[in-house]
């Protein structure tokens, strides 16, 4: 899958381990180098989903974003490059069709 980063800090992030480790700490650095690894190697979003790290839709006012688990209680937020996000006639969003994403951040959203 391709991914992105909203933020040039979060890209390097993502491509520094020293980095990574100096600013998150071990378990959070390590978390964050794990799922994107999982979404790199997928194809699609669907592949991730039933994978560990919870990934999963948000609602309210985060619909049309996703997180995954880091270390708790923060996440891994990001949305599908896919504008608009493929639903079906339900309105359901279509994992299976998305193909890439954006990194948006990491945070506590509870």
């Amino acid at each position: 899958m391709k991914i992105t980063f909203k933020h040039k800090e979060l890209e390097q992030l993502a491509n520094n381990d020293k980095l990574r480790l100096k600013m998150m700490g071990k378990n959070r650095a390590v978390r964050f180098k794990l799922r994107l690894t999982q979404l790199y190697a997928a194809d699609t979003l669907h592949d991730v989903k039933d994978l560990p790290g919870n990934y999963h839709e948000l609602v309210g006012d985060l619909k049309g974003k996703w997180a995954c688990d880091l270390d708790q209680p923060y996440r891994l937020i990001f949305t599908p490059h896919e504008d608009p996000i493929p639903t079906d006639p339900n309105g359901k969003y279509i994992w299976l069709e998305i193909h890439g994403v954006e990194i948006l951040e990491i945070k506590d959203y509870h």
